[in-house]
């Protein structure tokens, strides 16, 4: 690798991404650039759209997937930190570390994300997957998005109502070429120190509360931590359990009639008295588990042979036990969808981003 620097930023050629990224898989980008301010981030877009080179845009890398043979294009790594509060008004910048944040508005007595602590990956990433967990997303609180638009080769400022949130999903997903997030703009509660509503059974229980009831916000995001701890879905070097990208599927979202067919599948295999787990997921929709599907289909925690494994802890999340390739990765997860398929006739699809590669 042979640094030197362009426009102000870190540039390095042939550069290692697996370490970028939390399943620390993936080959190397031709080109990887550190982007450390707005400016600089805009700027380094700007000269890979003129020269037509192919970008792929790193965060904290807790929702990536990158090939054996790594990115044939320029890398762009954004590392740019701010965290401004103003009463309940919160801003941060892009690259900012999430669950540091998270940890940041607690402090300062504030609710509203408290339950979305532990989440690995940056501010910037949290409006593109509508971050969730625990009965919290981000498109609850999440005002506005400052986002460089490729298309127009402008700043804009994008309000909550025209980002299309929905289930892990916004409108940057749904369109990943045009926006660069740059900024993520929040409003917060100050309800006294105590947390939003407790919404999420888990948490609840955990808790000791009904749901519905408030709590003191740091004793929600502590609980929170635990329960992420114990899945294995908190950063951690030691644990390989957390070599992953935290849910590897989303939960699947079916019409009332395909909900049918599943249920009827799950009769013929598990029993007439066995019911999937449902709930409601607006307009005619049925939302089920991830996690009881592939348990159910055969493929419990753990299950695996070689170096990509299911979780130990959870088998949402596919695992790097220690010298994974993403092609070992990819097999296991290829052989959880077809066995999901066959079993239920439902599709898992993949959460995390693919980069030159696909299941």
């Amino acid at each position: 690798m042979v640094p030197h620097t362009l426009v102000c930023v870190l540039v390095l050629h042939d550069a290692p991404l697996a370490p970028l990224t939390t399943f620390r898989l993936g080959g190397p980008a031709d080109r990887l650039i550190t982007a450390t301010t707005d400016a600089e981030v805009v700027a380094a877009v700007r000269e890979a759209d003129a020269s037509g080179t192919p970008l792929l845009l790193i965060g904290g890398g807790s929702n990536l997937v990158i090939g054996d043979k790594g990115f044939a294009g320029t890398a762009l790594r954004i590392a740019t930190t701010g965290f401004g509060l103003d009463g309940t008004t919160l801003e941060l910048a892009a690259g900012e570390v999430w669950t540091d944040a998270v940890e940041r508005t607690v402090a300062a007595g504030l609710a509203g994300i408290e339950c979305l602590a532990g989440i690995p990956g940056s501010a910037g990433a949290t409006p593109i997957q509508n971050v969730g967990a625990y009965g919290q997303e981000v498109s609850q609180t999440i005002t506005e998005v400052v986002a460089y638009d490729r298309k127009t080769d402008e700043t804009v400022t994008i309000p909550n109502a025209e980002c299309a949130f929905s289930y892990r999903h916004s409108r940057f997903k749904a369109d990943p070429d045009r926006f660069v997030v740059l900024r993520v703009r929040f409003a917060l509660e100050d309800a006294d120190g105590m947390s939003a509503p407790i919404r999420y059974a888990e948490t609840a229980r955990a808790l000791g509360v009904e749901a519905g009831e408030r709590v003191p916000a740091a004793a929600a995001r502590e609980t929170v931590l635990k329960l992420r701890a114990g899945k294995g879905m908190v950063l951690d070097a030691e644990d390989h359990d957390s070599w992953s990208a935290g849910s590897f599927f989303t939960n699947p979202i079916l019409t009332e009639e395909e909900f049918a067919a599943f249920r009827a599948r799950v009769a013929d295999r598990l029993g007439p008295d066995t019911a999937p787990p449902a709930f409601p997921a607006g307009d005619g929709h049925v939302k089920t588990s991830a996690a009881w599907l592939i348990d159910k289909a055969g493929f419990p925690k753990g299950y695996g042979q070689g170096p990509a494994r299911i979780s130990t802890k959870h088998t949402l999340a596919l695992t790097n036990r220690g010298g994974a390739t993403t092609e070992d990765l990819l097999t296991l997860a290829r052989e959880v969808v077809a066995g999901v398929r066959d079993a239920f006739g439902v599709t898992l699809v993949n959460e995390p981003v693919t980069v030159g590669v696909s299941l």
